[in-house]
């Protein structure tokens, strides 16, 4: 029985006890910020894909997280009770960076522990092993290029973000801002190559795609002389429906690029919307390999190799003038 495919951690903890473990198989366990995100599927078809390609292994693949990607609580508790369980290794994507380390801190697990996708904050890097995912320092960066090629004249801008708490997310913003700034540590831009951001931005979606776009409409109401909205991830484009109310509204701003959008993110209903004009590039992650790679680098720690930290997984970049990796997907 596959124990990889997407569940309530009730479940995955129930299925690991009568089948996984039945089978002495020992447990690699994937906990991700939440099951709703369909970004987070992509690391599960990853992590299936190893099942499929490993069918002898003596380990198997654990997918799970909680329902929803607000429930920080509720991933801390998930991690505690796969810990206690016992699993041969865990990898964890945090929500709230902080408090997933304050958990593992107190926890002291002896089996090896990673992150994947989104990492500790540096003072708690000693608790992982290595770190695997993108590099969202650069995936920032590379955002502000893009929109700089768009308008290097500059104008208003809004930025939005997941949650407050989430590393991985402020990293990202972190290399937006010292990309246009041409400065490290800005925590706002004021005019910084000729970027202001708004009042009110940045905003914080929690990961949920509905109020994401509840707040690009609020916000294209209240600020018609925007002239960009930066998707720090790609919340709003994963409800594509609502997302393409939402840029009906503004498709004649876009068309003339007097507004820009820039988002995080290629998944299929994301690259769907740039080729529909509704965004003007994507800076994409990669997700399936992160769920493809992490039960090998789960492995490697469990049998003491070294093993590189941190474990990059390359970005994704398309634009107008270059579609790319979205002309395809």
């Amino acid at each position: 029985m596959n124990i990889c495919n997407m569940m309530t951690a009730t479940a995955a903890l129930a299925l690991m006890a009568s089948a996984g473990m039945a089978q002495d198989k020992k447990v690699l366990a994937i906990v991700v910020k939440g099951l709703d995100n369909p970004f987070f599927e992509q690391i599960n078809l990853g992590c299936q894909k190893w099942m499929a390609d490993n069918p002898e292994s003596d380990y198997e693949c654990l997918y799970t997280g909680p329902a929803s990607s607000a429930d920080e609580a509720g991933e801390v508790q998930i991690v505690d009770d796969l810990m206690t369980r016992g699993v041969a290794a865990i990898a964890i994507s945090p929500s709230n960076a902080p408090a997933m380390a304050n958990r593992v801190r107190e926890i002291a697990p002896t089996v090896p522990v990673m992150t994947i996708d989104a990492d500790f904050l540096p003072e708690d890097s000693d608790l992982r092993a290595t770190y695997l995912g993108t590099d969202n320092y650069l995936m920032g960066v590379q955002m502000a290029e893009q929109l700089v090629a768009l308008d290097a004249d500059g104008g208003t801008v809004c930025l939005q973000l997941g949650n407050v708490a989430a590393a991985n997310i402020n990293a990202r913003a972190a290399g937006f801002r010292d990309t246009i700034a041409g400065a490290k540590g800005v925590e706002r831009l004021s005019g910084q190559g000729g970027w202001s951001e708004i009042e009110g931005c940045p905003v914080y979606t929690n990961d949920q795609a509905d109020l994401a776009n509840q707040q690009m409409a609020d916000t294209f109401i209240a600020n018609p002389d925007l002239g960009a909205f930066i998707l720090i991830g790609g919340w709003a484009q994963f409800a594509p429906q609502a997302y393409a109310q939402v840029t009906d509204q503004v498709m004649d701003k876009l068309k003339s690029k007097e507004l820009i959008i820039i988002a995080g993110d290629t998944l299929p209903p994301q690259t769907q919307a740039f080729r529909d004009g509704r965004s003007h590039a994507q800076v994409g992650q990669r997700p399936f390999e992160m769920g493809l790679r992490a039960p090998d680098v789960m492995i490697q720690l469990i049998n003491g190799e070294t093993v590189e930290d941190p474990l990059f997984t390359g970005l994704d970049v398309c634009n107008q003038s270059d579609a790319g990796f979205c002309a395809n997907n």
